[in-house]
């Protein structure tokens, strides 16, 4: 008996997750995904982004294990974002879903891995979101395949189909919460640097440029980010989240350009709203009550679908705490930036160049990245150790020809972050090209932040030291 009642909280929570629910918000939220994912995908190709980021590039910074993504030859980049449109438009109707749905999230997938340098959270979002969409059954009301395929009609999902895409943003908010937990943020910093006309409205310059507006901000939007979740779950304050999650976002969207993401984590919240919200606001009436919750049957499906839920929400728990297991500032050295949910923490303006040396000759050079690099690839990477890296691979490979030595490739990388003084991150001694990418793996080629080198360069070169500071700044959100 004693052994029953500890196994009771368990078999509630999966009693929970698999009882139906209302479908309506499921449905509501598959049509507002599908053309949000078309009005970005629409966007790309009409300001020209498709042909700068992906076509016009030589070189393009692939990620680790997927060197081998490539983008397509000719006129095929454009031919693949009109098809991410189709699919994104079918996934809002409901039509030929159960294709339309996996086909866009692999070829969302495949765009996102194609540069580093133009990694962004909200992508990153995008993958998994439609990932999670392709397994939900939310074509089952309000899409053309219910019509077309009565028997395919439902008011009704498994509330796992509902919290998992709930439980996604909400590890967005609060991780997006903790990582603001560094000591920059706390000061104000860098939203001193981009309050002074990041709002193009009359008025409100001086009052953004006030030393307490940085503080206000900052402090604001961690506490939004940590207490916005469970504000949101619990019914009596969930208008009122709500309300400040719109008008958070609704305020990122003026001051920065961040293109979808602030409607996408709007639509995303409301998921937080009961399951049959639509109906009460579009007078939609239910034709069947639900069916009460009962056991659950333990097939081998249901095992599976527990299984699949109990790693992905680990998954999505663990990840974004790795950075926790290296040493140094994460916003500094990156072990761990990407995949974690940092998202607008910091400003951190770098250059950088490399020099080659034949081992054999001895002769060396030096090659700066803007003579092959775009102008936005080239300070991306200048900020980022492991962009480095493998730019330094890059170079080597150019440079060396058979039956002689390996070229050897060091860099000069300066980076000023969040207005501190700027210094080297990256050892000048060290062989980039003899440094291997792995996952995993020492990093002592890159310098702690208020490096020795750091401290020397200022003393002796003031002026050098802050020039990196002053130039190619990048609030963009990643």
């Amino acid at each position: 008996m004693a052994s029953s009642r500890r196994d009771e909280p368990g078999v509630r929570l999966w009693r929970a997750l698999f009882a139906p629910i209302d479908i309506a918000s499921l449905a509501v939220f598959r049509i507002g995904f599908g053309l949000l994912m078309a009005w970005e995908c629409y966007r790309y190709l009409e300001d020209g982004a498709v042909k700068a980021l992906y076509v016009d590039p030589p070189f393009h910074f692939t990620f680790l294990l997927f060197d081998w993504v490539k983008p397509w030859p000719g006129f095929g980049m454009y031919l693949h974002f009109y098809a991410l449109i189709a699919l994104a438009l079918c996934i809002a109707a409901g039509l030929f879903y159960r294709v339309s749905a996996p086909l866009f999230c692999l070829a969302f997938t495949y765009v996102f891995l194609l540069d580093q340098a133009k990694y962004l959270n909200h992508f990153y979002l995008i993958c998994l979101l439609s990932f999670l969409m392709a397994l939900v059954p939310a074509h089952r009301a309000l899409s053309v395949d219910a019509w077309l395929r009565p028997g395919l009609r439902s008011e009704q999902s498994p509330a796992w189909a509902l919290w998992l895409p709930r439980a996604q943003m909400g590890f967005v908010y609060f991780f997006g919460g903790v990582a603001k937990l560094n000591a920059d943020w706390l000061q104000g910093q860098p939203m001193r640097l981009w309050l002074p006309g990041s709002i193009r409205l009359p008025g409100l310059e001086p009052l953004l440029a006030h030393p307490t507006s940085g503080l206000f901000f900052s402090w604001g939007g961690l506490l939004l980010d940590l207490c916005i979740v469970p504000a949101l779950l619990w019914r009596r304050t969930r208008p009122y989240a709500f309300a400040a999650a719109l008008g958070f976002h609704l305020i990122n969207s003026e001051m920065f350009d961040i293109g979808v993401f602030p409607w996408l984590a709007i639509w995303c919240t409301a998921l937080f709203f009961d399951a049959d919200w639509p109906r009460r606001v579009f007078n939609w009436p239910r034709r069947s009550l639900l069916p009460p919750a009962t056991s659950v049957h333990w097939d081998a499906r249901t095992r599976a679908t527990a299984g699949f839920l109990t790693a992905y929400v680990a998954i999505q728990l663990l990840v974004p705490l790795r950075h926790f297991l290296y040493p140094g500032n994460v916003s500094w050295n990156e072990d761990g930036h990407r995949f974690s949910w940092h998202m607008k923490l910091r400003t951190k303006p770098a250059l950088a160049r490399f020099r080659l040396t034949d081992p054999e000759t001895g002769r060396s050079w030096n090659v700066e990245p803007i003579a092959e690099l775009t102008e936005r690839q080239a300070r991306k990477m200048a900020a980022d150790p492991f962009m480095l890296l493998q730019y330094a691979h890059h170079l080597a490979a150019l440079a060396s020809q058979p039956e002689r030595p390996r070229v050897e490739v060091r860099a000069i990388a300066v980076a000023a972050l969040n207005g501190h003084p700027a210094e080297p991150f990256i050892d000048p001694k060290v062989d980039l090209a003899a440094v291997p990418r792995t996952l995993f793996g020492p990093t002592d080629w890159i310098l702690p932040q208020d490096n020795e080198l750091g401290r020397k360069l200022r003393a002796s070169l003031p002026a050098a030291a802050t020039a990196a500071g002053s130039s190619h700044s990048d609030p963009s959100v990643e």
